[in-house]
């Protein structure tokens, strides 16, 4: 059954154009993405740094839908494509549009199938409880790991991209996702509380 997203009872509630609130919220997500990658922290074990977009592109996902979530991300690749400097700052991973060939471009592309699996599932009210949230969350997450390893395994072949791109992550990732999956069930009812 589908259910309003979180955005789209933000305007309702709040009597804003749902066009203009919509393109906004594309626009604010992807600019997060891009402000999350600027947290970025090399790690030893891997050419793959650690940042925060992945928890970004979730939340937005829940918050914006599946077409909005996966909108968000399109744009964000599309200007680091532009080479706006909205990947992470490295020194050894290659900048702007030569990004999406390297290590890390599977994880890049797989944003936008990502957000478009979480927002699907908060079509459905995965985004009204805590524990859906994070069954969401990890739906989404099990995309973003599959594209990352599957393009790391071509240089380093599957058992190197599993050690290489998913294992040093997934406790940080669980960690991240437990707090973040409470997000939108939160303002879900803060907005029941305000439309009271």
């Amino acid at each position: 059954m589908h259910q309003s997203t979180f955005i789209d009872a933000l305007a309702m509630r709040r009597e804003v154009p749902l066009g203009a609130l919509r393109a906004a919220a594309v626009l604010f997500v992807a600019a997060l993405t891009a402000a999350a990658a600027q947290i970025s922290i090399p790690l030893p074990v891997t050419a793959v740094p650690f940042t925060f977009q992945p928890m970004v592109v979730l939340v937005g996902g829940l918050a914006l839908g599946g077409t909005l979530g996966l909108a968000s991300q399109v744009v964000y690749l599309a200007a680091g494509i532009a080479g706006l400097p909205v990947f992470a700052a490295s020194a050894t991973l290659p900048p702007g549009p030569l990004r999406l060939l390297g290590p890390t471009a599977g994880y890049l592309m797989a944003y936008p199938f990502a957000a478009l699996l979480v927002g699907y599932l908060a079509e459905r009210g995965f985004d009204r409880r805590y524990l859906t949230s994070v069954a969401a969350m990890l739906a989404g997450l099990v995309v973003v790991y599959a594209c990352g390893a599957l393009w790391l395994s071509v240089s380093l072949g599957p058992q190197g991209a599993l050690a290489a791109g998913v294992y040093p992550f997934i406790a940080a990732d669980v960690v991240k996702i437990a707090a973040a999956a409470g997000v939108l069930p939160g303002l879900w009812k803060l907005l029941g509380r305000a439309s009271r």
